[in-house]
């Protein structure tokens, strides 16, 4: 499922006053607004682009899930108008209406200043607002979201396997999910190897079913002869088999039956662009970011039924894996999810660097950071280790920290084998803790923009490889 058509998306803030229609009163009002063109955005364009994004009004509205559309007509009809729908804190539906009128005059003032007026259904004023797009706060994040996408893949795509035959590397699909009646933790991993020396390609993987109150239960799979499955399938082998909607497999004394429900687009952890174009030496994508499972696990004898639990499933490929890294998937209820990738990189002058933290969010169904992960990276920190471990920093106009605890009783170590023979190791949990906090600048000052806290209910990794001085990277396990 593609499109051939070109289209520009891009990410815009204003702040500014509100005036309350009922009060009289006066506060802050802030956009927070994600934008796709259906097209490429020229100057001559005149069309109407989709919005989402965040409308905050202290004490009237603080949503997340804001929608609309965004006239672009700069030349044509001189002015750019917004019309977005939102909803109150007491739960009227609000909508905000408003134009920045397009002046050659005063070109620059014109075009970022955005006066408006919210209304209810009923058509009555509840507030006047005045918002502005600052060039030195807000230009530099724009600019860096600006993005041009062609044949724009679906999730599934996403999912395929990518290995092109091409001798050492890796690939890796991995599921993980959290039964919601017990706490009951779920890993089952797949990876194809396929070695430096030009021999064949194996499928291998695991299963790991991490109970509350008890010791993980950990069994492998395979190695099999790689064999391309049948279109649109991930892996289909007498031991597993893989589709964008069924995992089905034995790994020793466990069992799993397991249907995914359809979710949200793909989480790119990784920037898109070194998804789609393999340029680094691995990334990792989340095609299935927010699934929902059902279905069945048997493991030493114990049947474990699944209805409506909360998983997802990743895809790597690359080299191998990273010198040390450190991984989180976190769903935080209602879509919501947060997924961390921090790795140091094998490669010679990296190896003595800091992990650097990849961090995506998905809120509301907007992503943050906005724009590029990987610059996003350059201005956040990792402190990798067991059992806790922390990422945090600035992106943009927010201030992330996330702190993950993996309980030692509650993790398994898995060894293999990287697609140039030297070890590896992964220390993983289904049932790790976790603290996420974000903090958004307003006014010139950090307010708690959201925080969430998961008891044993987060999936965690930290692992490590010893090389030979070869390259070999991936994300995560």
């Amino acid at each position: 499922m593609t499109a051939n058509t070109l289209h520009t998306t891009f990410s815009e803030t204003m702040a500014g006053q509100c005036r309350i229609s009922d009060t009289g009163s006066s506060t802050s009002c802030t956009l927070d607004l994600d934008v796709t063109v259906t097209e490429l955005l020229h100057p001559m364009a005149d069309t109407v682009a989709g919005l989402r994004g965040r409308v905050t009004v202290p004490d009237l509205a603080e949503d997340s899930a804001a929608y609309g559309t965004l006239h672009i007509a700069p030349l044509t009809r001189k002015r750019l108008r917004y019309q977005l729908d939102f909803t109150a804190l007491d739960g009227r539906a609000l909508h905000l209406d408003g134009w920045k009128s397009v002046s050659f005059k005063r070109p620059l003032r014109s075009m970022t200043t955005l006066p408006a007026t919210i209304t209810d259904d009923s058509g009555q004023v509840v507030a006047e607002t005045l918002v502005r797009f600052s060039i030195p706060r807000h230009l530099w994040p724009m600019l860096r979201s600006f993005r041009l996408r062609r044949n724009r893949q679906s999730h599934v795509d996403d999912l395929l396997p990518r290995w092109d035959g091409t001798p050492g590397r890796l690939e890796v699909w991995y599921t993980t999910l959290t039964d919601p009646d017990t706490g009951t933790g779920v890993w089952v991993h797949h990876e194809l190897v396929a070695p430096s020396d030009s021999g064949p390609a194996r499928l291998h993987g695991w299963a790991a079913v991490f109970p509350p109150g008890g010791p993980p239960v950990l069994d492998r799979f395979g190695p099999r002869d790689w064999h391309p499955p049948r279109h649109g399938w991930v892996a289909d082998t007498p031991d597993v088999t893989v589709s964008p909607t069924h995992l089905r497999g034995t790994a020793g004394q466990i069992e799993w039956d397991l249907h995914a429900e359809p979710s949200g687009p793909t989480l790119f952890t990784f920037p898109q662009w070194a998804w789609r174009t393999g340029v680094l030496p691995g990334a990792q994508v989340v095609p299935r970011p927010a699934e929902r499972f059902r279905g069945a696990i048997r493991y030493q004898g114990r049947n474990l039924h699944l209805a409506d639990a909360p998983g997802a499933t990743a895809h790597i490929y690359g080299h191998g894996n990273a010198r040390r890294w450190a991984w989180l998937h976190a769903d935080l209820g209602d879509g919501d999810v947060a997924e961390v990738v921090a790795a140091v990189s094998t490669r010679p002058g990296l190896r003595r660097l800091p992990p650097q933290p990849f961090v995506r969010l998905r809120i509301g169904g907007r992503d943050l950071p906005a724009g590029d992960t990987l610059l996003a990276a350059l201005r956040l920190k990792a402190d990798v280790g067991l059992p806790t471990w922390r990422v945090w920093g600035r992106s943009g106009e927010y201030w992330l920290h996330i702190e993950v605890t993996q309980p030692p009783e509650d993790t398994v170590d898995v060894d293999y084998r990287n697609p140039d023979g030297s070890p590896a190791v992964c220390h993983n949990t289904e049932r790790a803790h976790v603290h996420i906090v974000v903090q958004h600048r307003t006014d010139g000052r950090w307010t708690t923009y959201r925080e969430w806290t998961l008891d044993g209910t987060a999936h965690a990794e930290v692992g490590s490889g010893v090389t030979d001085g070869s390259s070999h990277e991936r994300g995560s396990h």
